[in-house]
């Protein structure tokens, strides 16, 4: 063993150390969507008397979380999402509806003195000041009118406020306060004057209101002594509350007034059914797919292929450990990159083996070639393939993270550790692991137990048969105009279904005892007053219910109608969006995906030549097209997380456009006199087998996610699967041609670009590389 190799052994096992120390240690923060409950977007608004500055945010976010703390959920997560945004995670709690009428509500409580009443119609409701004396009108529980002064206390007065029960005087559930401070001084000279006035008077009572609706107005009792009033700082407020009712008021005056208004601008809730179905169906996935990867690169590489598994596996750890150590929230979509990227890092490992192959199958024709020295080869003349794949992946998933939100974002995280321990995986574990084993004397005298002794069946094929594919260049970039117009064709005629994240609305799925047809349910619910729902069916008994406003009301009738058409029903997600944020989300898509192709441009314009740039972003730009033209034909809706796999698509497709453009890099800096075109088609046939065997190990997981997990990673997973045939053909037959084209039509110089052309009979695409074909 090398001291090079020494080294690398030991910085592996470090990382795998802290990796294992991290995975043994700390738990999983897994999103709700995985193990079921509500999340609120709440964005603050200016008021009257205050203005919705980050500050304020932050003042609003401790109001929340004492609200939150009081409605005893397990484990809340509360953060602010830049200045006037906040999140708030419940798990356990699936009634969205529930959570959004204590959070949301601005909670000022104040106590007026009552002046009198007001003429019939005066009160508005709204707390309009009466002109004639300044006061403000406001009915009373039982719609008389009162003319109030001045609130007298506030909330901020109150101590504490706790749900009460009395049976004995018949008053039922009510809510007591302790008062403190100036708070009991306040209260004893608001009852002392009220207790001058007649029993008769409404001069006599006092009103409570909480956010500027009267809910209680006590009349001050006989016994009260006029100007002394009720001392000790304690009162009761009645209303005919239930007990849920008055829990809820307790808890919001203990929680505090929120100094801004706010607007719940999304609500998502997801049962705890469907996200512990969530964990098993990925779960499932993750080892179906990741197994079949396993022996699909066994049986290619054999040992070397075996020794990658194991790398594989390590990368696991890798990448949940640096989940782990990040605190990042691992949701459905994250998951899903997750078991993506295990896919994707099956790549670097194919690139090195393959060239590993190159190399050693050379000898002969050059210096003769050991294993090892072929392998040391491999991972040096892979690297800068390697590398460039990697940044083009990571250039999306950097993107994603800062134009997507909520989930997607989540995806975007997982995507960067799993690129960044896919490097550490490959270039690192796998290269210890390799030449440890190469070094072994048994191994050394059977070479093609090793798998870099053969070509390969692809490559053999290929080495027979040497197919000119860039003789027919304008055929096949004729064929990838007709899948666009085919594509396009399909976005004009049936139009893209947006989901609710980018139209807002609300998006209610309930699982049914037995089927249940979309047409009748669609009636059904036309006739409870939902006549503009849009109704959708997924496996058997999966209904879902999509429409632009949905109340409290409605959504109880909706749920009786599926119920009652399914034999029983089980609401399991229920989204809601506000059109303000479905239209910022539906613009940061569109950003983060313009932003995607001039990053892709910029940088592969710096590392190639801009002809090459352009092809790839080309044919990246061919490949979004198209996969939206699929999902506009099958009537799949666009949402985040087709945004998700949208992206992860561009970065594929632009893996497979380097890989060829670097190899053409390389054979054009070795080769002589061979033509741009000839040179092209042998990048192309010597990254064949490269792009096929990527492609399969990418093949298996997405097969199983697609089987195995579920309406929403089916979805994603039949996105990806598009994503990777076409990307695959569009990387061979739209880049590379259109490379060709654009050499030979407006490319720049040789003379110009640093080399001597070599003008053989007058061509003007003869350049002095030295490529072996």
């Amino acid at each position: 063993m090398t001291r090079a190799t020494r080294v690398r052994a030991l910085f592996a096992l470090a990382i795998l150390a802290l990796s294992t120390f991290l995975a043994l240690t700390q738990p999983a923060r897994l999103g709700l969507d995985l193990r079921g409950g509500t999340q609120l977007v709440l964005e603050t608004r200016d008021s009257p008397t205050a203005g919705a500055d980050r500050e304020a945010t932050d003042r609003t976010l401790e109001v929340l979380r004492r609200r939150v703390d009081a409605l005893g959920v397990s484990e809340p997560n509360l953060s602010r999402a830049g200045d006037h945004r906040i999140v708030v995670e419940l798990p356990g709690l699936d009634d969205p509806d529930e959570a959004a009428e204590v959070l949301g509500r601005t909670a000022q409580l104040t106590v007026h003195p009552v002046l009198g009443t007001a003429a019939p119609g005066t009160a508005t409701g709204t707390g309009r000041t009466a002109p004639a004396d300044g006061s403000t009108v406001l009915p009373d529980d039982a719609g008389t009118p009162l003319r109030l002064g001045p609130a007298a206390l506030t909330g901020a007065e109150v101590r504490r406020a706790a749900a009460e029960f009395d049976g004995q005087d018949g008053s039922g559930w009510s809510v007591g306060l302790t008062l403190h401070g100036a708070g009991e001084r306040a209260w004893a000279r608001l009852t002392g004057k009220a207790a001058c006035a007649a029993p008769d008077d409404p001069a006599r009572r006092a009103a409570i209101v909480l956010d500027r609706k009267v809910i209680s107005s006590p009349r001050v009792e006989a016994s009260v002594a006029c100007g002394v009033g009720i001392t000790g700082g304690t009162t009761r407020i009645t209303g005919g509350f239930d007990q849920h009712a008055a829990q809820e008021l307790a808890l919001l005056i203990n929680g505090g007034a929120l100094p801004v208004p706010v607007d719940i601008v999304e609500q998502r809730a997801v049962g705890p059914t469907l996200g512990a179905l969530a964990i098993t169906s990925s779960a499932q996935a993750a080892v179906i797919g990741v197994a079949l990867t396993a022996v699909f690169i066994t049986v290619v590489y054999r040992l070397l292929g075996a020794l990658a598994t194991l790398a594989l596996a390590c990368y696991a750890l890798i990448s949940y450990a640096a989940l782990l150590a990040l605190g990042a929230t691992l949701t459905l979509p994250g998951l899903a990159g997750f078991v993506l990227a295990i896919g994707m890092a099956v790549d670097a490992n194919v690139l090195v083996f393959e060239r590993a192959r190159e190399e050693y199958a050379a000898g002969p024709h050059a210096r003769p070639r050991t294993l090892r020295s072929a392998l040391a080869a491999g991972f040096r003349n892979a690297f800068s393939a390697i590398a460039d794949s990697n940044v083009t992946t990571l250039l999306a998933a950097v993107l994603l993270f800062f134009f997507a939100s909520g989930p997607v974002r989540g995806f975007g995280v997982t995507l960067c550790i799993g690129v960044a321990a896919s490097m550490v995986s490959a270039l690192l574990v796998t290269r210890v692991l390799a030449e440890c084993a190469l070094a072994l004397r048994p191994v050394g005298r059977r070479p093609r137990l090793t798998g870099l002794a053969g070509l390969g069946r692809v490559r053999s094929w290929l080495s027979r048969r040497r197919p000119d594919l860039m003789r027919h260049r304008r055929r096949w970039l004729a064929l990838s105009g007709a899948a666009l117009l085919l594509a396009g064709s399909g976005i004009a005629v049936r139009g893209l279904d947006y989901g609710v994240e980018f139209t807002g609305g609300r998006m209610v799925e309930y699982t049914t005892t037995r089927p249940v047809d979309a047409e009748r349910a669609r009636a059904a619910l036309g006739t409870a007053g939902l006549d503009r729902a849009q109704v959708s069916t997924s496996g058997d008994r999966t209904l879902t219910v999509r429409t632009e406003r949905l109340s409290a009301a409605q959504l109880t009738a909706a749920g009786r109608v599926v119920d009652e058409l399914g034999g029983g029903a089980q609401k399991v997600r229920d989204e809601l969006i506000g059109p303000s944020l479905g239209e910022e989300l539906r613009r940061g898509a569109l950003v983060a995906l313009g932003l995607a192709l001039l990053a892709q441009l910029g940088y592969l314009a710096v590392r190639f030549r801009w002809t090459f740039a352009l092809s790839a972003v080309v044919a990246m730009a061919h490949d979004v097209v198209v996969l939206v033209g699929v999902f506009a034909w099958l009537g799949k809706p666009l949402d985040g997380v087709f945004l998700a796999a949208l992206l992860t698509v561009i970065g594929y497709s632009v893996n497979d456009s380097v890989v060829v453009f670097d190899r053409v890099r390389e054979l054009r800096g070795t080769g002589r006199g061979t033509s741009f075109p000839d040179l092209a088609n042998t990048a192309v046939l010597q990254t064949m087998p490269r792009t096929v065997n990527t492609g399969m190990g990418a093949v298996f997981i997405l097969a199983a996610l697609a089987v195995l997990g579920g309406d929403t990673l089916t979805d994603f997973a039949l996105a990806l699967l598009i994503g990777i045939v076409v990307g695959t053909y569009s990387s061979v037959f739209t880049a590379t041609p259109l490379a060709v084209v654009l050499e030979r039509n407006g490319g720049a110089s040789p003379r110009r670009s640093g080399r001597r052309p070599a003008r053989r009979g007058g061509r003007p695409d003869r350049w002095d590389t030295g490529a072996r074909v």
